[in-house]
């Protein structure tokens, strides 16, 4: 292994083969293992001291679905900009053998403690602030009605590109944009929450940048603090400059290769780093998790706002909280040259390299057994109105069919998932055909078995990673016409709508859920009633709508959020029930006026209620959803991320107002919603491969109701 310079000359070269225009810092390569990284600065061997010429933009978010006095409201960083200069970012903190010097330096000096004189500082900055407006399919603001505080959720991407229409190539200079209180989801898509930041190079201008938050006063719920943020991407940029942010929107949309792209790449861990702050999961193939870009010593899992250990620091004689971030050998190693410690500044959170994630199996990643071990719970009384609701896949295992007659009898609706586009077929056109393995006639028996136990059996529409618009009302008569033949050859009971974004998004101009515009909304609205109108009364239609598509529209609403609210105002009157999904959504807030994240007691709560209560639809009170009958909703789980206590407790307070201990969230209905329909999982399957762990619980809570006079 050997430190190596490269002249711009040659990093550009080498970036313009991937297509992305290089960055304006200085950086240097490490080899190790035949591989080789890029970091910033210069070569640890020459023992120089690089200054960054540096840009802080200061970023005013000005928010069309939050109006004060009529005005947008503005989370602006200007404020914060003093705090920043004098934390460890800019001046010298005391970071042990790394010595006393900005918090880049010092990660920088402990990855490569042996270099002597070696200094990568980032120079006095310029200041430029800039305003954007985000469009309320963009983000939102949530506000703690305790504190009178604010957090904003905003669209990484769209503030990336807005903010560097406005900074324009910054030559040899680092940009590091700050927010206010503000967190991110990725991929266009709120339900991918929560990141702090991203860093990088901005493929429109080239310029290297770090775009972070900055936190000041946040919502107690919120629990990293000042410069924790900024750390963190500023820890991930100096590991990787070259890494491009749009880069993993395009590898989902277009299966590319994570060699392909510039930046550094550490797929080799086979398939990735393995995240041991977060209950073991993957980390990804970067320095930092695939979505997010957090570090491995974050401790939050998916849906909340970033958190972890800080290490308490220092400078200016103010005391400031930064990031505990992986060094480059808790990625590849220690060695020579390289550091034996794995984490800075705090060498105790990460006591060993990183590690493999486990290989999935062959035709999927199907953990528990083919078959349970134990036997499903028998359903005992009779039909109290309340009801356990599933998704069935028909997977067993990686290679094996699980047969829908073989489902637990605790389970009273069954949703077939999925029918999906038919892309071979005229556009507007579903299909649908039984798991691999399994015949029609198969299949059509086991749905006439189950209806012949008083089951429903439903067949689901969409489902996630599936694009489907009826935009076109020319698509309209071909989808009625498919889920038709669909409905009528398999025996089906009715239909479930799971059309996820970005598949259903609210159209700019469109504000008013009772008089939708938006096409693909209205089209949508028109087919399911001219459906119902051709099976008649019985015909049932459920929706599954994700966070973001329901209980999102109480904060703002446009695009993605509350895109469901027009559909289920519109069929209220054929709707069979609705499960919004309490496991794919970000942060949100309840009536209460409380900031909730998903996961918990307080969150299945405070989002059912809304539904079960009404709320003012981008806190307009001129446009009030009303609220939907009991037995019209469920609430929707996810096999594998709740407990089973946690599914218990949520639907015990919910339907008789028996709050458990700890719960902080206090029902608008004091006494429950004894009507409610009960709960929903994804999966079935998922359940019957741990032993029906939810049906052999969840089942007899909601069959051992008293009957409510459904």
């Amino acid at each position: 292994m050997r430190f190596k310079f490269v002249c711009l000359s040659a990093v550009l070269m080498m970036t313009l083969r991937f297509g992305m225009a290089q960055g304006t810092v200085p950086t240097f390569t490490h080899e190790s293992g035949g591989k080789t990284y890029t970091l910033v600065g210069h070569d640890p061997a020459q023992g120089t001291t690089t200054t960054i010429p540096t840009v802080v933009v200061p970023v005013t978010l000005s928010f069309e679905s939050k109006k004060v006095a009529g005005k947008p409201f503005a989370m602006d960083a200007t404020s914060d900009v003093p705090r920043l200069l004098k934390s460890p970012v800019f001046s010298k903190s005391s970071f042990g053998v790394a010595g006393t010097t900005q918090y880049g330096d010092a990660l920088l000096r402990s990855t490569f403690p042996k270099a002597t004189n070696w200094h990568t500082l980032l120079g006095k900055p310029e200041v430029k602030p800039v305003t954007v407006t985000i469009p309320a399919g963009y983000g939102y603001v949530l506000t703690s009605k305790k504190t009178s505080s604010e957090v904003a959720v905003v669209d990484l991407e769209f503030l990336q590109k807005e903010i560097f229409k406005q900074v324009p190539k910054q030559d040899g200079k680092f940009v590091l944009a700050v927010t206010h209180n503000t967190t991110f989801y990725a991929m266009g898509d709120a339900t991918v929450c929560c990141g702090w930041g991203t860093h990088g190079v901005d493929r429109a201008t080239g310029n290297s940048f770090v775009l972070a938050s900055y936190l000041h006063n946040a919502p107690t719920i919120v629990e990293d603090k000042d410069v924790q943020p900024i750390t963190q991407q500023l820890a991930e940029f100096l590991n990787d400059p070259l890494f491009d942010p749009l880069y993993q929107h395009e590898q989902y949309d277009q299966h590319l290769s994570p060699a392909s792209v510039p930046g550094n790449v550490v797929s080799w861990l086979r398939p990735a780093a393995m995240k041991p702050g977060d209950a073991g999961r993957c980390g990804g193939t970067r320095m930092g998790t695939t979505y997010f870009l957090l570090q491995p010593t974050d401790t939050n899992l998916k849906n909340n706002f970033p958190s972890s250990k800080p290490s308490v620091v220092s400078a200016s004689g103010a005391t400031y909280h930064v990031q505990n971030a992986a060094l480059l050998q808790w990625y590849i190693g220690s060695s020579e040259t390289l550091g034996s410690t794995f984490s800075f500044p705090d060498a105790t959170v990460l006591s060993e390299a990183a590690k493999p994630c486990p290989t999935r199996r062959a035709g999927g990643n199907f953990p528990g057994p083919a078959k349970p071990t134990v036997e499903p719970a028998a359903l005992k009384g009779g039909d109290n109105g309340h009801k356990l609701i599933g998704y069935w896949a028909g997977y067993g295992s990686a290679n094996s069919t699980f047969p829908l007659r073989d489902v637990s009898p605790q389970w009273d609706y069954i949703l077939v998932a999925f029918a999906i586009p038919d892309k071979e077929a005229p556009e507007g056109t579903m299909r649908f055909h039984p798991p691999t393995g399994m015949d029609d006639a198969t299949f059509k028996a086991d749905v006439k078995y189950l209806q012949g136990k008083g089951k429903k059996v439903m067949i689901s529409l969409g489902g996630g990673g599936q694009h489907f618009t009826l935009a076109n009302p020319a698509r309209v008569p071909n989808f009625i016409a498919s889920v038709t033949k669909i409905v009528e050859e398999y025996g089906f009971d009715g239909i479930d709508i799971d059309f996820e974004s970005p598949s259903l998004s609210i159209d700019p101009g469109d504000t008013d859920f009772k008089h939708p515009t938006t096409p693909s909304i209205v089209n949508l609205i028109e087919a399911l009633r001219k459906l119902h109108d051709h099976f008649g009364s019985k015909f049932m239609i459920s929706l599954v709508p994700e966070g973001t598509q329901i209980p999102a529209g109480y904060p703002s609403y446009g695009g993605q959020f509350g895109s469901y609210l027009p559909i289920t105002y519109a069929i209220k009157d054929i709707l069979t029930f609705i499960d919004v999904q309490d496991y794919n959504t970000p942060p949100l807030q309840g009536l209460d006026g409380e900031i909730y994240q998903a996961g918990n007691v307080d969150y299945h709560a405070a989002m059912t209620e809304l539904l079960l209560h009404g709320f003012n639809v981008g806190g307009d009170p001129n446009h009030f959803f009303p609220p939907l009958p009991a037995n019209q909703v469920a609430v929707g789980f996810l096999v594998g991320d709740a407990s089973e206590s946690e599914v218990n407790q949520a639907m015990d307070f919910i339907i008789t107002g028996k709050a458990p201990a700890g719960t902080t969230y206090k029902l608008q209905k004091p006494d429950g919603y004894p009507e409610m329909i009960g709960a929903m999982f994804w999966t079935i399957d998922g359940d019957r491969r741990g032993n029906y762990n939810f049906s052999n619980s969840v089942g007899p809570l909601l069959h051992g109701y008293p009957s409510h006079g459904k």
